[in-house]
């Protein structure tokens, strides 16, 4: 039986897939296939490399520190300084692919074709309003792209509207696959899974907003919740997480969201288990 993971996006709220991951692991679930869109593509693409959660972790606060550079305060002041903002983004997003792209050169690794693990990755062409995927997938298909490095591919997957500039690769212009597809849940199961655990946050109701970027984060939630629903019932198994406090540029939660993501994962494994069909000890 191969098992596929599903990783949505959620900015910081990302760090929630590394403890998943980690629980498993502590669990023997071997993950076959994985997939994930705009921060899930970075957790899926480092798991693919073959980096283990806590060095996962390590990266995952680089990124959200260094390079998101996940702080309202600096967005706000990069917005008034900025005269190319509209239409584009704050921040170009080559950071981001430049560091995975090193990520991936330490396993001595460059494109997406050259990693064993299957792997997808969403992303949207702004140009075209069609949805992409990075895959090394054998099978062929008109909206795959197959060689493409690591790093623009998460890039592309990553470019948040309005916070990131469109991705430019050949023709395209790229920006987050969550436009479109933010639980690809259809794209792993092409890749040959018989079973899903999905991984997705939803949105408290009862979650009062406190300033700007939590009512942006919360809508964004909302909107998700609302589309992702098809993707969701076609998983085996969905681990659900309500991160609502922890709006998507909120660096300081990611400790936060890696123990939710853990603690979740542990205290549910007997019912993963049954869902996958894997007996119980």
């Amino acid at each position: 039986m191969k098992i596929g993971l599903v990783l949505a996006g959620g900015g910081v709220k990302g760090a929630a897939h590394i403890g998943v991951i980690k629980a498993l692991e502590e669990n023997n679930i071997k993950i076959d296939a994985i997939g994930g869109t705009s921060i899930g593509s970075i957790v899926a693409s480092l798991y693919a490399l073959g980096y283990n959660p806590e060095e996962t972790l390590k990266l995952f606060k680089y990124f959200s520190k260094n390079i998101i550079k996940a702080n309202p305060k600096y967005n706000l002041s990069s917005i008034r300084q900025s005269k190319k903002i509209m239409g584009y983004g704050v921040l170009s997003g080559e950071n981001i692919e430049l560091v995975m792209d090193e990520c991936a050169k330490y396993k001595d690794k460059t494109d997406i074709n050259e990693l064993e693990l299957p792997i997808v990755i969403p992303t949207v062409d702004i140009i075209e309003s069609k949805k992409y995927v990075f895959t090394n997938n054998e099978e062929e298909k008109d909206y795959y792209i197959k060689n493409i490095s690591i790093g623009k591919a998460v890039r592309a997957s990553c470019s948040y509207p309005g916070v990131y500039a469109p991705c430019t690769y050949k023709k395209h212009k790229f920006v987050d696959g969550g436009v479109m597809d933010n639980v690809p849940v259809q794209e792993v199961k092409d890749l040959g899974v018989d079973k899903i655990i999905t991984v997705k946050f939803s949105s408290s109701l009862n979650y009062n907003p406190k300033n700007v970027y939590e009512v942006v984060s919360k809508s964004i939630d909302i909107i998700f919740d609302s589309r992702e629903q098809a993707a969701v019932e076609a998983s085996d198994y969905l681990i659900d997480l309500d991160l609502s406090e922890a709006a998507v540029f909120n660096i300081n939660k990611i400790d936060y969201c890696y123990n939710i993501g853990y603690i979740n994962t542990i205290t549910n494994i007997r019912k993963i288990n049954k869902a996958l069909g894997i007996k119980n000890k």
